[in-house]
């Protein structure tokens, strides 16, 4: 057991002290906030190196589909991890550019706008196949985190917290 323990901490401690920063991009999110994203084929190209017999798992619904539908709250993708015979699992939903849940059918909802002093209405388009998949990749580097890689990120800090032996930040 202890052996196992060991070989868990150093994925997670080799993981983490990667610094992911110079491969990230902001995007606008609501309430005037960025959300930083980690570009995903770093990120797997970055366990790969570390880790050769990693694998990832899409989840399919009964149908194949790489999502499931709730018609009241929206779509949600599902991945799994397994690193050295850890598995993680992580799930995102299908997301608009103002982090609104998407349906398989557009829809509308009210928001206030104190400027205006009214309630006005907000669209959210349909999903399509291209914001599933974007999500299934967010959703893999969201599973990554989860062994370390850019964990930082979700917890809104710059940089990893570990350093070289030198005191640098690591590359």
């Amino acid at each position: 057991m202890e052996e196992k323990q060991s070989v868990k901490d150093s994925v997670f401690n080799q993981l983490s002290g990667i610094n992911v920063n110079g491969h990230t991009e902001k995007k606008p999110s609501g309430n005037n906030r960025e959300l930083t994203y980690l570009s995903w084929p770093f990120a797997w190209a970055e366990v790969k190196k570390r880790f050769p017999d990693a694998t990832y798992t899409i989840y399919r619904d009964e149908k194949n589909r790489p999502y499931i539908e709730d018609p009241d709250f929206g779509l949600m993708c599902y991945t799994t991890v397994t690193i050295n015979e850890q598995t993680h699992e992580m799930w995102l939903p299908v997301m608009n550019g103002a982090n609104k849940s998407m349906k398989r059918q557009p829809y509308a909802y009210k928001v206030w706008n104190g400027f205006k002093k009214q309630w006005e209405d907000k669209y959210v388009e349909a999903a399509s196949m291209f914001d599933i998949n974007k999500t299934i990749m967010r959703c893999l580097v969201k599973n990554l985190a989860m062994f370390g890689l850019g964990l930082y990120i979700y917890a809104g800090e710059d940089l990893p917290e570990t350093e070289t032996e030198d005191g640098q930040q690591p590359a």
